[in-house]
């Protein structure tokens, strides 16, 4: 039998002399390797590995066809489940308009709605570096104003001409 990604041993693959035997259709306890096989072969199915890290390894007497695709199955499900959290980013230069700023506030308040962290950016050109302070008070100013729907990840950190903040999402 042609042997699929799975990492589990199926028949004469196991090499354990002793087998744990669980299931539907079976007696379940410890038993010799060839007993379980020949139990097994009588019903027509596999005998597969479930779990080789335990001794004596946990094995499964099953059709192995549909245990592939139970498995198949079950990582689809989880991986629905799973959520990708995007870091989006917002740029804003530190004479920005109070326009401006209720304009990007609006896209944030979007952007952490949908569970995405925002990474909020003040970039400094020329000589504006001399304003670090107002930039961390925009910065500030922001995370407060968010602050029913959003957490700050720490202070605003300078990096060369670049003052950023992360912000996330509370959770419900």
């Amino acid at each position: 039998m042609k042997k699929d990604q799975s990492d589990s041993r199926i028949n004469s693959e196991i090499r354990a002399k002793s087998v744990r035997l669980v299931g539907d259709n079976v007696e379940n306890g410890i038993l010799l390797t060839r007993e379980a096989l020949s139990l097994a072969e009588k019903l027509g199915l596999d005998l597969v590995e479930i779990n080789g890290k335990n001794d004596p390894p946990i094995c499964k007497i099953i059709d192995y066809q549909k245990f592939l695709y139970e498995k198949k199955k079950k990582e689809k499900e989880n991986s629905k489940k799973q959520k990708n959290v995007e870091t989006k980013e917002i740029r804003m230069t530190p004479n920005i308009d109070t326009h401006d700023i209720n304009f990007k506030t609006k896209h944030i308040t979007n952007f952490l709605k949908e569970g995405n962290n925002v990474k909020l950016a003040v970039f400094f050109s020329g000589r504006e570096i001399i304003y670090k302070d107002k930039g961390e008070a925009l910065l500030l100013q922001i995370a407060a104003d968010l602050e029913s729907i959003a957490i700050p990840d720490g202070l605003p950190k300078l990096e060369g001409k670049r003052m950023s903040m992360t912000l996330r999402p509370k959770m419900k």
